[in-house]
């Protein structure tokens, strides 16, 4: 399924969360403190898979897979 990350305070079960981020989750500071270090987390990560693919299409790195034919 779909992971779940979630903010866990300590009178909460994390049964169910797979990415715990343990802390208070009665504070909208603290809330939106958390959500925007994830948001950040993965901005970075997809701007960082881009590149990735920028660099290897520029190295001709990238490998091609044509189907139906057999050598």
């Amino acid at each position: 399924g779909i992971p779940v990350i979630a903010v866990v305070d300590t009178n909460h079960s994390p049964e169910g969360v797979d990415y715990i981020v343990p802390g208070n989750d009665d504070s909208s500071k603290a809330v939106i403190l958390y959500v925007r270090g994830i948001a950040d987390a993965i901005l970075e990560g997809k701007a960082n898979a881009v590149q990735q693919v920028l660099d290897s299409v520029k190295e001709g790195d990238e490998e091609f897979v044509e189907e139906g034919k057999e050598d």
